[in-house]
């Protein structure tokens, strides 16, 4: 496919004799597709079935009369107040058993089945109206499923359905009560219909009937994709569905979710994230106007692999946002960058948030491409000016494979948000920090899922920090014949939340003759220098091991162990450390790299390796070994810059 541009639109908040304008304005500045719909429903519904459609098929009818192509929201999201009167239990219940309510978005419970037959009826009658209509390009399904933190719901629909699960799962009572280990604290069940939720407790819950709740939520989710999915695919099956996902989001596991997708697809706000995220401060004050260099394109590669390989970028941040505790202005020529850099990373669609500033609402702070009084703001034209530089280069095709791989898991994430045992250890957090090494040397990363069953065609594959082994990926470890590293806390725990019988890493010692005999963690301000550079915080593992010791700390703990390809890191550390720990896997592969200036990224797609500057300041590149000249700006990158180089064989 080739690249193209969109932009967010919300006809019902603009007089319609605006729309054609507006319409011809987004030609004009090279947006293809335009995504509709996704808040309508009290305009499209007013009262209980009061269909007032003909507007939304007027302003399709306006997009289209300039060439471009409609991206339907399916409006579930935000059900109109009527829909609360008719099913007061449809809202959801916090974790501290307060009722949310309606005022807002997001106001309904993923448990819910009066609400799901609601959002089967409205999904169905907006297929039959819209979905024959020659603009129609993609629908997306629902918006940000979980956000505000909606994923979890403690009402009595979610205690219904919870135990319903569990009498699937386990089928008998003594099954959950082994797996739960509920013998410990007298806790054991002798009838489903006994088992709560897990909180408002005294203090915490067992960690397997908490990850089975997890794991509950999260198939909630996925069922209610699925319902929507299948009606909008049985209308036009040529069509793709897509749905938006967040950056950091992990309540529940998008890999499921995105098996009812044809496209996945995420909403991307580099600077509001960045200053919500556990960055330290002095990369929040380096990096205030641009966003964290590595942040953009991690969330890039797992949604290419969450999306099968397709994916865009639904909402694009064009300006200041209007969410976080402070809302920077991005550097000049960011808007550019951040879509160029999606491009290069495979997206098929960056579409920017939105076409308009709204001049009321809560998100009236929240910058578009047109400032509220209709005149250009900055992305406006920074958008352009990527369109025309699309034509430029004549990009197409698909993202180079990359050489190396990590994988990563939701579950994982879930496991030790539980049990956490170092207060802010993660599995994201240590998968970022080996992708951020690898990337600094100009090496492109794919993300893989825990489902993964074999790594060919990888030279270099990175496990950190997984829950628990699948069959899949044991195998794919087994067989692997390049080089593996295999991160602290890997292979800890079973499935249900216990320590497996010969311990972590729980590989066989024929692949790996390592024990995990004791852990040790402290505040992460505390660091224990390792021999050689770099430092240990906040997590290290006392290994007994027949592997050999290539890094230990100064109390002489294994740091690093191989055995053949495998090598095992029993602990996480400083950024120095990481970094060293990947520049001596690259070695051993013998990868080659990039000599990239700091602050500068790239990536591979379609022959052309793109250069990215998050710096603040101009840099200068040097043409790499494999390419033969530069196709989009030169060796001169400023500040927000992007270079587009040739190379001398199709990557």
């Amino acid at each position: 496919m080739i690249p193209a541009l969109g932009v967010c639109y919300y006809p019902e908040h603009w007089p319609e004799d605006w729309w054609a304008h507006d319409a011809a304005r987004m030609a004009e500045v090279g947006i293809r597709y335009v995504r509709i719909g996704e808040f309508a429903w009290s305009r499209l519904e007013p009262s209980p079935g009061d269909l007032r459609l003909d507007w939304i098929i007027r302003a399709m009818d306006a997009l289209a009369a300039h060439g471009l192509k409609v991206v339907f929201g399916t409006p579930t999201a935000t059900p109109p107040r009527w829909m609360v009167d008719k099913h007061p239990d449809m809202l959801a219940v916090d974790a501290q058993g307060r009722r949310r309510g309606f005022g807002s978005r997001r106001h309904y419970d993923f448990s819910h089945l009066g609400y799901r037959e609601e959002c089967r009826r409205i999904v169905q009658l907006l297929a039959d109206a819209v979905g024959q209509h020659p603009a129609l390009a993609a629908w997306q399904t629902d918006n940000e499923y979980g956000c505000h933190d909606t994923s979890y719901s403690y009402s009595p629909a979610a205690l219904a359905g919870f135990r319903l699960w569990l009498e699937r799962k386990y089928n008998t009572i003594d099954a959950l009560n082994q797996a739960w280990g509920n013998v410990f604290w007298s806790m054991e069940y002798s009838r489903f219909d006994q088992i709560e939720l897990p909180n408002l407790l005294v203090c915490e819950a067992a960690p397997a009937h908490e990850l089975d709740f997890r794991r509950y939520s999260s198939d909630q989710v996925a069922a209610f994709n699925a319902l929507q999915f299948d009606i909008l695919k049985a209308a036009r099956p040529d069509l793709p569905v897509i749905h938006n996902f967040m950056g950091r989001y992990t309540d529940f596991d998008h890999f499921k979710v995105a098996e009812t997708l044809d496209v996945a697809s995420w909403d991307a706000y580099p600077l509001g994230h960045l200053a919500r995220s556990d960055e330290s401060d002095d990369i929040k004050l380096q990096y205030l106007r641009q966003g964290e260099p590595d942040y953009q394109a991690f969330h890039h590669d797992l949604y290419r692999s969450v999306g099968h390989g397709r994916w865009w970028v639904m909402e694009q941040q064009p300006g200041p946002v209007n969410w976080a505790d402070f809302n920077p202005d991005p550097l000049p020529g960011m808007a550019r960058l951040w879509a160029w850099e999606a491009f290069a990373h495979g997206a098929e669609v960056v579409s920017y948030f939105r076409w308009r500033q709204a001049p009321f609402g809560q998100e009236q702070m929240h910058a578009g491409l047109l400032r509220p009084d209709s005149e250009p703001a900055p992305a406006y034209h920074e958008a352009s000016q990527v369109a025309q530089e699309l034509r430029q280069t004549g990009m197409a095709g698909v993202t180079a494979r990359g050489k190396v791989a990590l994988v990563y898991d939701y579950e994982s994430e879930w496991a030790w948000q539980i049990l956490p045992q170092a207060k802010g250890f993660s599995h994201g957090a240590q998968v970022r920090a080996v992708y951020a090494a690898f990337r600094k040397h100009g090496i492109d990363v794919d993300i893989l899922p825990p489902s993964t069953s074999s790594f060919a065609g990888y030279s270099i594959v990175a496990i950190p920090a997984l829950f628990t082994w699948s069959d899949a990926l044991r195998q794919a470890v087994a067989e692997h014949e390049g080089h593996l590293l295999i991160g602290p806390r890997t292979g800890s725990k079973t499935p249900d939340f216990s320590f497996p019988a010969q311990l972590a890493p729980d590989l066989s010692p024929n692949i790996l003759n390592a024990k995990v005999m004791r852990v040790d963690t402290v505040d992460p301000s505390i660091e224990v220098p390792v021999k050689g550079g770099g430092a240990v915080r906040h997590w290290r593992e006392r290994l007994e091991t027949g592997a050999e010791v290539i890094m230990e700390d100064e109390d002489d703990w294994p740091v690093l162990v191989s055995q053949g390809k495998l090598f095992y890191q029993a602990a996480s550390g400083n950024r120095a450390l990481i970094q060293r720990i990947v520049d001596y896997l690259i070695m051993e592969a013998g990868l080659p790299r990039i000599a990239l200036p700091a602050g500068v990224r790239c990536r591979v797609r379609d022959g052309m390796r793109v250069y990215v500057n998050y710096g603040s300041k101009d840099t200068v590149l040097a043409l790499a070994d494999d390419e033969t000249a530069y196709v989009l700006g030169s060796a001169e990158i400023p500040a927000a810059g992007v270079t587009v180089a040739r190379l001398a064989t199709a990557g």
